[in-house]
C-alpha cells in the first residue's frame, strides 16, 4: 500500500471533486425556478461542465505516458493508482449527508447518493467525449485510464456513503477503510472482513479480481471515444447505468445487515 498516485490520478481526483459537485448542484435545485434563475443555473452547469472537461483533459495530457505504460502491464498499474487514490477521495460522514439532504430517510438518502453519483459518471463520460473531439487529443490509452479512473472514485466515494447512510462504516483509518472500500466495489457488495482485515495484494484473489474489474471498465470507457459526438452520449449513458446498477446493488446488500432500515436513532443514539 505504498503507492503514491501519479499527475493522472492526481488529476482525476480532481474530476471527481468537479463531478460530483456538478451532479449535486443538479440534484438540490428547486424543480420550478424563475427565468433569471434559470438562466443562472444553466450558466452554472455550462461552467462546471467546463471545469469537468478541464479536469479530464488535464488528467490524460499530464499521464499520457504513464497511462500508456499502465494500459499494456495488465491492469497493475490502474490497480495500484485506485488504491493510492482511494485515501483522497472525499468522503462525506453521515452527519454532514444528512445535513446536505436534510427529511430523508436512509433509504431515500441512499437512492439520493445513487442518482448523484450516476449524474456525475455519466458527466465524465460526456466530458470526455466531448473532449476527444477537440486536436490535442493525446493517445487513446491514456484518455480511456481517465476516464476509467474518474468513474472509478466518484464510484468508490458512492460506496464509502452508502456505508456512512447504513451505519456500517469500515473500521480502522482513513487508509484501512477506503481499502476496504475499494473491495467492496470490487465484490459488488457490502465490505466483508476477514479476521485479520481486507488486503488487497496484487497476487491476491480480490486483487486479481480488481484488476479485472478494472480491465471491464476500461473496456466500457472506449466508447467515449466515438467519432464526433456519439461517444459523448454512448459514454454519458453507458456510465450512468453502470454506476447507478453498482449503487443499487451495494445498497441492497447493506440493508440485509443495516440496523437503520427502520430509520435514523432516536436523540440517544450515535448521532446525537
Amino acid at each position: 500500500m505504498g503507492n503514491e498516485p501519479d499527475e493522472v490520478t492526481q488529476a482525476a481526483i480532481q474530476a471527481v471533486s468537479e463531478a460530483v459537485e456538478l451532479a449535486d448542484g443538479q440534484q438540490r435545485r428547486p424543480g420550478r425556478r424563475l427565468p433569471g434563475r434559470r438562466l443562472a443555473g444553466r450558466a452554472g452547469k455550462a461552467a462546471g461542465i467546463a471545469r469537468l472537461r478541464t479536469a479530464i483533459g488535464t488528467a490524460a495530457r499530464r499521464g499520457a505516458h504513464a497511462t500508456r505504460q499502465g494500459v499494456t502491464s495488465g491492469g497493475r498499474w490502474l490497480s495500484g493508482q485506485v488504491l493510492a487514490m482511494a485515501p483522497r477521495i472525499p468522503v462525506r460522514d453521515i452527519g454532514t449527508l444528512r445535513a446536505q439532504f436534510p427529511g430523508r430517510s436512509p433509504d431515500e438518502l441512499a437512492d439520493a447518493l445513487i442518482e448523484g453519483a450516476a449524474r456525475a459518471a455519466a458527466a465524465v463520460g460526456a466530458a470526455v467525449g466531448a473532449w476527444a473531439v477537440l486536436p490535442f487529443l493525446p493517445a487513446a490509452g491514456a484518455e480511456i485510464a481517465a476516464e476509467t479512473l474518474s468513474v472509478v472514485g466518484i464510484e468508490i466515494k458512492l460506496v464509502a456513503e452508502l456505508h456512512e447512510v447504513y451505519g456500517m462504516r469500515a473500521p480502522g483509518g482513513v487508509m484501512e477503510r477506503m481499502t476496504a472500500y475499494v473491495g467492496s466495489w470490487s465484490q459488488r457488495r457490502g465490505i466483508r472482513l476477514a479476521p485479520g482485515g481486507l488486503i488487497i495484494a496484487a497476487g491476491s484473489p480480490l486483487g486479481r479480481q480488481l484488476q479485472r474489474r478494472l480491465a471491464a471498465r476500461a473496456g466500457r470507457s472506449v466508447l467515449s471515444l466515438g467519432p464526433l459526438l456519439t461517444g459523448a452520449v454512448a459514454g454519458g449513458m453507458i456510465n450512468r447505468r453502470e454506476t447507478r446498477k453498482l449503487g443499487r446493488a451495494i445498497r441492497d446488500d447493506l440493508r440485509k445487515y443495516s440496523p437503520r432500515v427502520a430509520g435514523w436513532p432516536d436523540a440517544q443514539g450515535e448521532l446525537a
